[in-house]
């Protein structure tokens, strides 16, 4: 069975962890976790990267951050992972979902400032498949309004929008370094970029379960104790370790993941006369080769796709299932349709892309799309 993800090791990682474990300093903020913020710092523009355990660590950093009280609203996509939500609900928030737009599952951002209230508090796009989201328009509202943004770049390393990374363009942007993604610091891991320099301090004591032990390390102060509300936000240096190595080895993976998407994009053009969407990449936007995925024309045709390439040992899958439908949020949804968000979940399936995956293997799933389709 070909899988749908298949997370690539470089070769460096258990030298890295080795030399981490031999150093005597595995916890958090050793050299391999500098080394990785400084890398993000220089190659972001933030003005200051901070490593999470995860991109839902990273997202709960902010809502802290931005101080989210019970009653602010947030808008954001329902076409999301549930980490986008968790992070405000925690913090006591309602939110206000967006339809997708109309050519792609990130947010439709012309439905934005209709929706803002004086309980508006923060908007939160998410760079779907790692393709910006129209970032002019969300920061116009946003400015319009006085509304903090928060890049959910997950699945955005190495994308950007008019030539600025992405996740530098609101106050803060949070990515994930899970299995799934790009890369990854050993299975898990996320990095809150921060980028409003009036945030980084707090920042640093959030993260540091509500201490000063940051300014102490640095010799600002002679002894550190609990300042601010915090939690554990703080990964090991041995993920961070592994994630240096990935890093060492980004334009390596970046390039062979955009070659992959780039076949396929190529070789299923057919399908486009036949109205089944393939994705598109807007003139402001860039591509990272995270997933490719196509949007069939309806959930039973989605349905038959997946069951015939898992038949020719192919693993492609769905994604999510719209957050204003889910279980826990239903009843508190506003009520509003969102048909886009319903369509993508019912009909997107994406379709294995990893670095080690040939050509003479990608030409087999190509092969059999096409041939679900002649069928």
């Amino acid at each position: 069975m070909l899988p749908f993800n298949k997370p690539y090791f470089v070769g460096t990682e258990t030298r890295y962890i080795e030399d981490a474990v031999r150093s005597g300093k595995i916890s958090g903020d050793g050299t391999y976790t500098r080394r990785c913020e400084a890398w993000f710092e220089q190659h972001l523009g933030s003005a200051r990267a901070l490593l999470t355990t995860s991109c839902t660590d990273a997202l709960e950093l902010a809502a802290l951050l931005l101080d989210i009280q019970p009653g602010d609203e947030v808008l954001l996509p329902s076409f999301t992972f549930s980490s986008t939500a968790n992070a405000f609900v925690l913090r006591g928030a309602k939110l206000v979902f967006v339809d997708c737009g109309p050519t792609s599952p990130a947010l439709d951002t012309a439905a934005l400032a209709a929706l803002v209230t004086p309980r508006t508090r923060a908007i939160v796009p998410v760079h779907y498949a790692g393709t910006a989201c129209d970032m002019a328009t969300v920061l116009g509202v946003a400015g319009q309004h006085k509304l903090a943004v928060v890049e959910d770049a997950a699945q955005a390393i190495s994308s950007s929008y008019q030539g600025r990374p992405l996740g530098t363009l609101g106050a803060l942007g949070a990515f994930s370094f899970h299995e799934t993604k790009n890369v990854t610091a050993g299975g898990e891991g996320g990095l809150l970029a921060i980028n409003d320099p009036e945030l980084v301090r707090r920042a640093e004591i959030l993260r540091e379960k509500g201490t000063n032990r940051a300014a102490f390390f640095r010799g600002e102060v002679d002894k550190y104790s609990w300042v601010d509300v915090g939690s554990s936000f703080l990964p090991a240096d041995i993920n961070a370790a592994f994630l240096w190595a990935q890093l060492e080895a980004l334009d390596f993976i970046q390039a062979q993941r955009c070659a992959i998407w780039q076949r396929y994009h190529e070789g299923l053009q057919p399908l486009a006369a036949l109205g089944v969407e393939l994705p598109t990449v807007p003139a402001y936007a860039t591509n990272n080769g995270h997933l490719y995925y196509l949007v069939c024309r309806s959930l039973a045709e989605r349905t038959a796709l997946i069951t015939h390439l898992r038949a020719q040992g192919i693993a492609a899958i769905f994604h999510y299932q719209p957050l204003h439908r889910s279980p826990y949020y239903a009843s508190r949804h506003d009520g509003r349709p969102l048909p886009r968000a319903d369509r993508y979940a019912d009909c997107l399936v994406r379709l294995p892309l990893y670095v080690e995956l040939d050509e003479a293997e990608q030409q087999r799933i190509t092969r059999e799309v096409l041939a679900f389709y002649q069928q």
